[in-house]
């Protein structure tokens, strides 16, 4: 149905998002519910000759908005997606082999006299308290004992707010939503594109010719189109901000398995030779994948590794992924706004990229443009979410460059020269423990605490407005939010119970 004659006289009123997947199916779900069915047409166009990447399958608490915003039942989606919950996500040999660690969701403690929580933990640490840090956060420690719940009216009681995020088949989640999103009106469109026109004078793209002679033309474009960037980069040619020299990982292979003992509530990254090997428990497999660095490691050798690292019997041989670590130098370019991989690539190392589709969602309905397309707000999008991947780089390459591994790939990493902001980080950081969150920076103190912590960097000093607090009281209060966390964890049944009881899978997909 067209949109009705009436309303401001340079209104967007079609939208073509090109490419399905996680992306484009996200992104025809928001707008079909922010816009409604009036403002605007939307057609989004797909080819089932095409495949998607799909490697997405775990998440941040983010996603919980995404998903209340469209009004999504939260068990029906887990059960739907076969999915489980996450609260965090565990690091092994990552620091050094042997070493394990849970970067956990929401936060450590409690802060205490309008101080951080991990000053005093820093300073506990000096005193001689030798507890793990995960038994200051109730999403590490229900990790660990394979619990889980969702949050309850408890009062001041952590299980009131209990910070959680899920795994689930990428494939069954966009699936879900373009569901939701041909009931609110939006158009789906299978066909491959072989031509995009360009308007004459601006450049700006007009229309898309599918491969059987359809044109399609729109206001504004959004481009889901993966790696190959169709919009942005072949026809636009935005250009693309190469950071491999500090995450030089170009690789990935990916392989589902057989599920296999315990089903655990958070997804777990295990150091390698050259990278890292991710594992992701859903109801009815368990996703794996090695990222690596092929200058470092032949494809033989990676699907050798990933091959003999999995929990149960591989159920299709491992399909290979390359990228190039970085970013578009523009996301938002005339009329095309470029979301998912045509945006840019980080490895999923800390399950950022489906976030990242949101957050550029998120900001684009925020500054949605007319037909005028107002260069000022195009700007400041692309700023902001320049800004973000920037971020989200240096606390992936913290990973990498705080090691004491073996071997001639870590040493390289250990080596680096590290970009500018992850520099200041360390030198705050070192000094007294003090770690601060730029603007709306994705990942929080205790993020960097977690990750800066469990890869054995400690600064030299605590902060000293932690004596605030005497040292007897500093490690009364620290045994105090144990028992707490402890008296919680006691209170969170099983996680595969958990499921079984309220969001268990229909059938395998």
């Amino acid at each position: 149905m067209s949109p009705p004659p009436s309303g401001h006289p340079a209104r967007i009123r079609s939208v073509c998002i090109v490419g399905g997947g996680t992306a484009g199916w996200m992104t025809a779900s928001a707008l079909a519910k922010v816009l409604g069915p009036h403002y605007a047409q939307i057609t989004l166009v797909e080819s089932d000759e095409i495949g998607i990447v799909g490697v997405g399958e775990a998440t941040i608490p983010q996603i919980r908005l995404f998903n209340q915003m469209l009004g999504l039942d939260d068990s029906d989606f887990v059960r739907r997606t076969n999915g489980s919950f996450k609260l965090g996500i565990e690091f092994v040999d990552w620091g050094k082999p042997g070493d394990r660690y849970i970067h956990p969701f929401g936060r450590y403690g409690i802060d205490m006299a309008g101080v951080s929580f991990h000053a005093f933990y820093l300073k506990g640490r000096m005193l001689g308290e030798t507890h793990d840090l995960a038994r200051y956060s109730l999403e590490a420690s229900a990790a660990r004992a394979n619990r889980f719940m969702r949050s309850i009216d408890a009062g001041k009681s952590p299980l009131s707010n209990i910070a959680h995020a899920y795994h689930f088949d990428a494939g069954l989640y966009a699936r879900y939503l373009r569901e939701y999103a041909e009931a609110r009106g939006v158009r789906r469109v299978e066909g491959r594109i072989v031509d995009v026109a360009l308007r004459a004078g601006d450049g700006f793209v007009e229309s898309v010719a599918l491969q059987d002679g359809l044109r399609i033309e729109a206001d504004l474009f959004i481009d889901c189109s993966g790696f190959r960037g169709l919009l942005i980069e072949q026809a636009l040619q935005t250009g693309y901000e190469d950071w491999s020299r500090w995450l030089p990982c170009d690789r990935a292979l990916a392989v589902p398995c057989e599920s296999a003992g315990t089903l655990t509530p958070y997804t777990r990254s295990t150091a390698r030779e050259a990278g890292w090997q991710w594992r992701i428990p859903l109801q009815h497999r368990i996703g794996n994948g090695y990222v690596y660095c092929s200058g470092h490691l032949s494809d033989d050798a990676a699907a050798e590794t990933l091959l003999a690292n999995l929990d149960g019997r591989p159920l299709a041989d491992p399909r290979p992924i390359r990228f190039t670590t970085g970013r578009r130098k523009a996301f938002w370019n005339r009329n095309v706004v470029a979301l998912g991989l045509a945006s840019g690539f980080m490895e999923p190392l800390e399950s950022t990229s489906i976030h990242m589709v949101q957050s550029g969602i998120a900001h684009l309905l925020a500054m949605f443009p007319d037909r005028n397309f107002d260069p000022v707000e195009t700007a400041r999008y692309n700023r902001v979410i320049g800004e973000e991947y920037i971020r989200i780089r240096d606390f992936l390459v913290l990973h990498y460059n705080a090691n004491q591994r073996p071997g001639t790939f870590w040493a390289q990493m250990r080596e680096m020269e590290v970009p500018d902001g992850l520099r200041e980080k360390y030198e705050l950081y070192r000094a007294r423990g003090r770690i601060f969150r730029e603007n709306d920076e994705l990942f929080s103190e205790t993020s960097w605490f977690a990750v800066l912590a469990g890869q054995n960097l400690w600064p030299a000093a605590y902060d000293p407005v932690a004596d605030v607090l005497d040292d007897a009281e500093t490690l009364k209060r620290l045994a105090a939010a144990r028992s707490v966390y402890e008296a919680c964890l006691a209170q969170m049944p099983d996680h595969a119970d958990f499921i079984a009881r309220n969001c268990a899978m229909a059938a395998v997909a």
